[in-house]
C-alpha cells in the first residue's frame, strides 16, 4: 500500500533537490536516479527548460511523495516502483530526479520533476483530476508488484489497511463468514436452514430487514449483504435453489456437432427452462437477440469457435500493445536525445570561447550556467553512444512521423480492446444461459441419497 501527495515548488528548487538527495537518507546516494538530466546539475537544467516556457507561471517544479506501508516493501523495489510512477506521470517529457529515503520507519520516494516539459515547453497542469490519475497509477503499480491497495467502498469510504489485509488473507470476520456461507449452501435446502446451521457453528443471528451474523469474540454484527452481490438474502436463496451459481463456469466444449446459435435459441424458446428464467432475469430478450446476431454475423457455430476467436483477438490486442509500447519508448529516447543535442548546439559557442579564453577562471565565472549545461549535454550524448552530432531537423521530422504512427497504433489498439471486451461480454452471456440449463448438483446428489 502506498500513499501519495504532490505539491508545487515555487522557490528554493536547489534546496529541495539537495534535501531529497541527502546521502544519509539515500544510502550514500545509491538510491538516487534521474531522467532527462544529471541529478548533480538538475537545478540548472530545470532552469534552462523553464526559460523556454510558452506559458507564464510561478511553479518551478512539482514534488511528488510516495510513502509505503512500514515493512511491506524493500528499498530496491520501492525505488523501481518510484521510477515506474515517475515515468507514467511525466510521460518521458519532463526532467526529474527520483530518490528513495530509508532513514525512517517507512520507505518513501521523492520525485521532483520540472514544471515545464522539454518537448514543446508547455507547463504541467496539476489539479484534482491529475492527482487522482497519480493515485490510480500508484495503486496499479502496487498491485502489479504484489503490494496491498486500500480498496474504496461505496460512498468513497475506504477499508482500513488491517481490514483489507485480513480479508485478503481470509482471516477477517467477513472473510470467514463468506467461507462459512459458501460451504453450507450446497448442504442446505432453505435460507432458514442455512441460518440454523450458522447458529449451530457458533454464529449469533440477528433477524430483520437485513439479516446479520456475529462470530464468537466479534465486536459488531456483519450484514450478509455487505459481503458482496452474491450474499444478499435473495441471491443466497437462489443459490440454494440452484437458480444461480456464485461463479458460472464455461459450458463443456464437447458439444459435438450441435450448433451454438441453435443451442441458445432452443434454450430461450423453452419458456419453462431454468436457462430461460435465468437469462430473462439477468439480461432480457433484447440482450439475447444481440448475442444471437453477433454469433450469426461473425459466423460462430461452435463454442470452441468462440474460444478460438477470443484467443485470436486477445493475441492481436497484445501485439498492438507491444507495437505501441515500442513506438512510445522510441519517442521518449528521441525526445531526450533532441533535448541534449539542442542544448549542446546552443551552448557550444560559449564553451568554445571558454576553451580559448586566456583567463578561464574569469570567463567561467561569467558564463557558468552555459558551461555546466554544455558539459552535462556532452556527457549525456557520450553515454548514449553518440560520436557524431545528429541532424536536429531530421530528428524532429522523424519524431513527428513517430507521433503520427503512435496515434494510428493507439486508435487500432483502442478498437481491439473494445473488440476484446465485446467478445468477453458475449461469452459471459452464453456461459450464463447455458450454465443455467444444467440441473443443480445438489439436487442430483439428493436424488442419489448422498445428502440427508
Amino acid at each position: 500500500m502506498a500513499v501519495t501527495k504532490i505539491k508545487p515548488i515555487k522557490s528554493t528548487l536547489s534546496k529541495a533537490l539537495d534535501y531529497i538527495q541527502n546521502p544519509d537518507k539515500t544510502d550514500g546516494k545509491m538510491l538516487v536516479s534521474s531522467f532527462g538530466c544529471s541529478y548533480e546539475t538538475a537545478d540548472i537544467e530545470f532552469e534552462y527548460t523553464l526559460s523556454q516556457a510558452l506559458q507564464k507561471g510561478n511553479n518551478l517544479a512539482f514534488h511528488l511523495i510516495q510513502s509505503f506501508e512500514p515493512g511491506e516493501v524493500d528499498y530496491k523495489t520501492a525505488h523501481k516502483i518510484g521510477k515506474q510512477l515517475a515515468d507514467a506521470v511525466t510521460k518521458g517529457q519532463h526532467e526529474y530526479v527520483l530518490t528513495t529515503h530509508i532513514d525512517k520507519g517507512h520507505v518513501h520516494n521523492h520525485i521532483i520533476f520540472c514544471a515545464v516539459n522539454f518537448v514543446d515547453h508547455h507547463k504541467y497542469n496539476s489539479n484534482k483530476r491529475s492527482y487522482y490519475g497519480i493515485r490510480n497509477m500508484s495503486d496499479r503499480l502496487c498491485r502489479e508488484n504484489g503490494l496491498s491497495v486500500v480498496v474504496p467502498k461505496t460512498g468513497n469510504k475506504g477499508k482500513s489497511y488491517a481490514e483489507y489485509q485480513a480479508e485478503k488473507t481470509g482471516t477477517s470476520w467477513k472473510g470467514k463468514l463468506k467461507i462459512a456461507v459458501d460451504a453450507l449452501i450446497p448442504q442446505v435446502s432453505s435460507f432458514e436452514e442455512l441460518l440454523q446451521r450458522l447458529q449451530a457453528a457458533g454464529y449469533e443471528i440477528k433477524p430483520g430487514k437485513y439479516v446479520s451474523c456475529r462470530a464468537p469474540e466479534q465486536e459488531r454484527f456483519t450484514r450478509l449483504k455487505t459481503l458482496g452481490a452474491d450474499y444478499t438474502e435473495e441471491v443466497i436463496r437462489e443459490r440454494i435453489e440452484g437458480k444461480r451459481a456464485r461463479a458460472a463456469k464455461a459450458p463443456r466444449a464437447d458439444r459435438g456437432g450441435v450448433s451454438l446459435p441453435i443451442d441458445i435459441e432452443n434454450s430461450i424458446k423453452a419458456a419453462q427452462s431454468k436457462g430461460y428464467e435465468h437469462w430473462a432475469k439477468i439480461h432480457n430478450l433484447k440482450q439475447a437477440a444481440k448475442t444471437m446476431n453477433f454469433l450469426t454475423e461473425n459466423r460462430i457455430e461452435q463454442y470452441t469457435d468462440l474460444v478460438s476467436r477470443i484467443e485470436e483477438v486477445a493475441t492481436e490486442s497484445e501485439q498492438a500493445a507491444d507495437a505501441l509500447k515500442s513506438v512510445e519508448k522510441r519517442l521518449v529516447d528521441m525526445a531526450v536525445l533532441m533535448k541534449h543535442v539542442a542544448t549542446y548546439q546552443k551552448t557550444k559557442p560559449v564553451y568554445d570561447a571558454y576553451r580559448k579564453a586566456k583567463n578561464k577562471e574569469r570567463y567561467h565565472a561569467g558564463h557558468e550556467r552555459d558551461i555546466i549545461l554544455h558539459e552535462a549535454a556532452a556527457r549525456s550524448l557520450k553515454a548514449s553512444g553518440i560520436t557524431k552530432l545528429p541532424n536536429l531537423a531530421a530528428m524532429q521530422k522523424e519524431y513527428e512521423a513517430l507521433q503520427a504512427q503512435k496515434e494510428a497504433l493507439y486508435a487500432d489498439y483502442g478498437k481491439l480492446k473494445k473488440k476484446v471486451r465485446e467478445y468477453d461480454i458475449i461469452k459471459q452471456n452464453i456461459d450464463s444461459i447455458l450454465q443455467a440449463e444444467k440441473p443443480p448438483e445438489r439436487k442430483r446428489e439428493n436424488e442419489r441419497g448422498i445428502i440427508p
